[in-house]
C-alpha cells in the first residue's frame, strides 16, 4: 500500500481517531529523534566525565586521602599555614604545634556576587 493510501484511510476517520493517531506518529517521530541524539552523544563521547585539575595532579598519589596519615599536630600546621597566608605573599608552609594558636587573626571572607 502506498502512504497516500494510508493518508486518505486517516482523513475519513473520526476526529478523536486522527487525533490519536496524529499524537501516536509524533511520539514515534520524537522517539526516534531522541534516540538518534543519543546514540550520536554516546558515539562521540558527549557525556564523558573528565578528570578535574585536582584529580590530575594526584594521579599518581599513593594514598588517596592526602590527610590519611597525618598527627593532629601536621594537620594544626597545615591549618595555620593557610589561614595565615597573605596574598601577596609567595606560598609557604608554616608548621605550628597542635596545642598553639595561630599569632594571625581571621578575617571574615566576602564573595561578591
Amino acid at each position: 500500500m502506498k502512504i497516500t493510501h494510508h493518508i486518505e484511510r486517516a482523513k475519513a476517520q473520526p476526529h478523536h481517531v486522527k487525533k490519536r493517531i496524529t499524537f501516536g506518529v509524533a511520539g514515534a517521530a520524537a522517539g526516534l529523534v531522541a534516540v538518534a541524539w543519543l546514540g550520536v552523544s554516546l558515539s562521540t563521547g558527549a557525556f564523558i566525565i573528565h578528570p578535574s585539575n585536582f584529580a590530575a595532579a594526584t594521579e599518581g598519589a599513593t594514598s588517596p586521602d592526602a590527610t590519611a596519615g597525618m598527627s593532629a599536630s601536621q594537620l594544626a600546621g597545615v591549618a595555620a599555614a593557610a589561614q595565615g597566608s597573605q596574598a601577596s605573599a609567595p606560598a609557604h608552609i608554616e608548621i605550628v604545634d597542635a596545642s598553639t594558636t595561630p599569632a594571625t587573626t581571621t578575617q571574615a571572607t566576602v564573595i561578591p556576587f
